[in-house]
This record gives C-alpha cells, sequence and structure tokens, in this order.
C-alpha cells in the first residue's frame, strides 16, 4: 500500500505528519519520505521514562534534523509530555509482556494524538516511524493507524518501515550521524525488562 500511495502522488508534495519515537527510527523513514512529502515530526511521547531519556531523544531529533538532508521542507512539533498520561492509560499492566495490550494502548494513545494534530494542522496524511523498528508489528500499527484515519477524518500512510532493509538502513544512518541508540522502547516497563 505503501508503495501504491506514493506512485498516486503524480509529483504533488502532500503534507506529513509524521510521529517519531527517536532518531535512530526517524532517519531511515525521513530520508524515504523526504522527498515525497512535506513532512512534519510530531515528538509526541508520554511514554518515554525517564524525563531526561524523552529531552535525550528530543535532542538526538533536533540533531538529526540538522544534519539530514532530504528533498523538501522538515520541520518538527513537539508534543506534550505528560508521563501521567500513560501511566494512567496503562495502569495495572506493568507484567504484560512487551507487545502485549500495554503496547497496543500505548499506541493507540500516540496515533490518537497524531491523527488529532494531523486534522487540526490540515495536514494530508499522517503515519508512524515505529514500523521500522523489528520489535513492533506492523499490522497491528497500520490497524490502529487506520482506524484513527476514521475516527479524526485524516488518510494514514500505510507502511512497513523496516521493508527494503529499512531497519539496517537506520543502523547505517545512525553511524554516520553519530546518533544515540536507546537499548529500550521507551518506557519504565520495557526498561526494566
Amino acid at each position: 500500500m505503501f508503495e501504491d500511495t506514493i506512485a498516486s502522488l503524480g509529483g504533488r508534495t502532500p503534507s506529513l505528519l509524521l510521529h517519531a519515537c527517536c532518531a535512530p527510527c526517524l532517519s531511515s523513514v525521513l530520508e524515504r519520505l523526504g522527498e515525497h512529502f512535506s513532512v512534519t515530526v510530531l515528538y509526541y511521547n508520554p511514554n518515554i521514562f525517564p524525563p531526561d531519556e524523552y529531552e535525550k531523544r528530543l535532542s538526538e531529533i533536533q540533531k538529526l534534523l540538522g544534519l539530514l538532508e532530504t528533498g523538501n521542507t522538515v520541520n518538527l512539533l513537539c508534543g506534550e509530555y505528560n508521563p501521567g498520561n500513560y501511566r494512567n492509560l496503562t495502569g495495572g499492566m506493568e507484567k504484560e509482556p512487551e507487545g502485549g495490550t500495554r503496547c497496543r494502548l500505548c499506541f493507540e494513545l500516540r496515533l490518537g494524538e497524531t491523527a488529532r494534530l494531523a486534522r487540526e494542522g490540515g495536514f494530508d496524511y499522517f503515519t508512524t516511524t515505529l514500523t521500522v523498528s523489528p520489535h513492533k508489528n506492523a499490522a497491528l500499527l497500520n490497524a490502529i493507524g487506520g482506524a484513527m484515519s476514521e475516527k479524526y477524518g485524516v488518510l494514514y500512510l500505510f507502511s512497513d518501515f523496516k521493508k527494503r532493509d529499512g531497519y539496517k538502513r537506520s543502523i547505517e544512518l545512525s553511524n554516520t550521524y553519530g546518533l544515540y541508540r536507546q537499548n529500550y522502547c521507551g518506557c519504565e516497563f520495557s526498561k526494566r525488562a
């Protein structure tokens, strides 16, 4: 579906609100999308723990945006960092395994806010970098993105960015630009695991 959408653009450069969790995941995704879309990167991740990790990831995204050349303009939008929203949503799920219900709720929270902001900002599309990770279920993320698309009336760009060596390319770009690569997804539960 991703390739079909790109082919259907016919030289147009639509606007895209791209949710990003970290600079390494953003790197290869932005490289791929930057020539086709006018991208605004949304850093909205109330799940990230502790706060200094949140700030470090934001700083690395800013660093990457200053270094990576894309075909079109790229802007940065920071959502509200309110870890209480995440904790309230996932309370009682501390022992859930990675990839389980707690993660699904976290994806819904972040993609829901991305879709809401995309509608509010008049974007043509929205999507997330999360599908570049081999640890994330792209089919689940796309199902959530599709549901949020219907709810908010903004087109969702279906993707599996790990395909065509997307994850491998993210590692290469991280090395090229000296990006910090964290060793956990982001929440306190994944940090403990």
